[in-house]
């Protein structure tokens, strides 16, 4: 890896910001076109500095010190300087132009990250040794937790692949996340619009229901949510039909997509014969896959149906598209891949349109 790859990165330029003639409100606005632009750039040169890191021809002895002005300084450093001019533009602006104040969180979590106080624990021993003695880069073990998977957590099925670059990296884009993604969901409501949008954290929970090809005939779909009803003493107090959606744990692009016709039960309620059941829990839980999480997103639409579950233009759909963004935009974590999750509601029945979107979010 040359210096040239670490000018590659997007910076923001403040100080040229600065020296125009502009509002608060189009100074801000300013900022906003730059996060999406490092959104745009910014993943490739970290994926291209976490194969760096791993490619052994790279860390001889004769190049450990050349090395550790790239990263410690290069990036760290510059990173650092980045967030610090960053903070203090916005902060002037905050008075009179409509900063989303989530990205002062994601400042707060990316400085953190930079100074070694790593968000994952798991990772704090090695970045602590480096940090301390770079020569400690020389060992491969120690490598191989600095750099990660250059796809980071998406991709994977394992967590021990998920890296400190893979952290800078998703710091990185949650600052950038915060910044743009308020303007970009509102652009996302073409023919429909949010009605309602809350976090909620529900008690442990069971849910229960089936996946299978004859769900999609209506007929075998309301049979099952009629043997739902007749549970009625372990209701959860979350009581719509439900679409529940996961890859037990892993990357969207390793495990295969699972959507379980259900509803959300007490915990610990009894399993009908022939049916699913996944519990919610709501303390951390390291494992990948089940247990799940029993705190989410909930999102509730109105407006033209064919919109609202357009696919066209979206990463998935557009209730999913605008759930997630909206997460993102207030510097919530979302636990991908190891908890991740998502639902529709019939907030009508499952003889309808869902209308509402689960999201799952971290304790």
């Amino acid at each position: 890896m040359s210096r040239k790859l670490i000018d590659e990165f997007y910076w923001s330029d403040i100080e040229r910001q600065k020296s125009e003639e502009l509002t608060d409100a189009e100074k801000y606005k300013r900022v906003v076109g730059w996060a999406a632009k490092a959104r745009g750039k910014n993943p490739g040169v970290f994926d291209a500095l976490t194969e760096w890191v791993q490619d052994d021809s790279q860390w001889s002895d004769d190049k450990l010190a050349e090395n550790e002005q790239i990263l410690i300084q290069g990036v760290l450093a510059r990173f650092k300087e980045q967030n610090a001019r960053l903070r203090a533009y916005l902060s002037q602006l905050e008075p009179s132009a409509a900063v989303n104040a989530a990205v002062f969180k994601a400042l707060d979590r990316f400085d953190d990250e930079l100074s070694g106080a790593v968000h994952d624990k798991r990772l704090q021993e090695a970045v602590a040794k480096v940090f301390a003695d770079f020569s400690a880069m020389r060992e491969r073990g120690i490598r191989e937790q600095i750099a990660g998977n250059k796809t980071g957590p998406a991709g994977t099925d394992s967590v021990d692949s998920f890296g400190y670059i893979n952290c800078l990296k998703n710091s990185d884009a949650g600052v950038q996340w915060a910044l743009f993604m308020p303007a970009l969901v509102e652009r996302q409501q073409k023919g429909f619009k949010v009605d309602s949008f809350e976090y909620k954290k529900m008690p442990a929970m069971r849910f229960i229901g089936r996946e299978g090809e004859d769900l999609g005939n209506m007929e075998a779909r309301k049979k099952l949510f009629r043997i739902l009803d007749a549970m009625d003493e372990h209701k959860s107090g979350f009581d719509y039909d439900v679409l529940f959606m996961h890859h037990y744990g892993l990357g969207v692009d390793v495990g295969p997509w699972h959507g379980v016709w259900g509803r959300f039960m007490k915990a610990d309620t009894p399993v009908p014969d022939g049916f699913l059941a996944f519990d919610f829990v709501t303390h951390d839980v390291h494992e990948a896959g089940p247990p799940y999480y029993s705190h989410f997103a909930f999102a509730t639409f109105s407006g033209d149906m064919a919109a609202m579950h357009s696919r066209e233009g979206y990463d998935c759909d557009a209730m999913y598209d605008v759930t997630r963004n909206i997460i993102l935009g207030n510097g919530i974590n979302i636990p991908y891949p190891e908890k991740y999750w998502t639902a529709e509601v019939f907030l009508d029945g499952c003889g309808k349109y869902s209308t509402g979107y689960l999201f799952s979010v971290g304790v």
